[in-house]
């Protein structure tokens, strides 16, 4: 279909450990339970209220998968993008169809920004799978190599 878009952008907090799972191809996956949370002053009684909605987050992406398990634990605030999908499977129990809505990261159009500060410098931390077509001795050369000759 021409002209439709399947995008999804998150910042959230993660409500426990990435959970990282190894599929039959041998490669990982990660699974990410992340919370947003709105809030807002009821007009009748003046009271705060919060709602928090809870997403599942699937990564296919190696690159990513990697990064998660080492960097990435619970309480951590992210960014994600990716793609809604849902899928179906049969509970074994009942016989019954069941559905599962996910915001899968798959391909080169997924991303994740870690936004917790480390080191105490404030810079936020984005791991892109957009960079990954760089050749990979591109990705070890020294900065030293950069010509310290510029005439202005």
């Amino acid at each position: 279909m021409a002209g439709s878009l399947n995008k999804v952008q998150l910042i959230g907090r993660l409500g426990a450990d990435p959970e990282i799972k190894q599929m039959v191809n041998g490669k990982n996956v990660a699974r990410l339970s992340i919370a947003t949370s709105q809030s807002w002053k009821d007009k009748s009684s003046g009271e705060r209220k919060e709602k928090t909605e809870w997403h599942r987050v699937v990564i296919f992406n190696e690159g990513l998968v990697n990064v998660v398990q080492q960097y990435v634990k619970k309480g951590a605030n992210v960014y994600i993008e990716g793609s809604l999908s849902t899928r179906k499977w049969k509970d074994e129990s009942t016989g019954q169809d069941k559905y599962s809505t996910e915001i899968v990261l798959q391909g080169y159009n997924s991303s994740l920004t870690m936004l917790d500060s480390r080191g105490g410098n404030g810079n936020s931390n984005l791991v892109s799978e957009n960079k990954s077509s760089l050749p990979n001795e591109n990705l070890n050369q020294d900065s030293n190599d950069l010509d310290d000759e510029i005439p202005f």
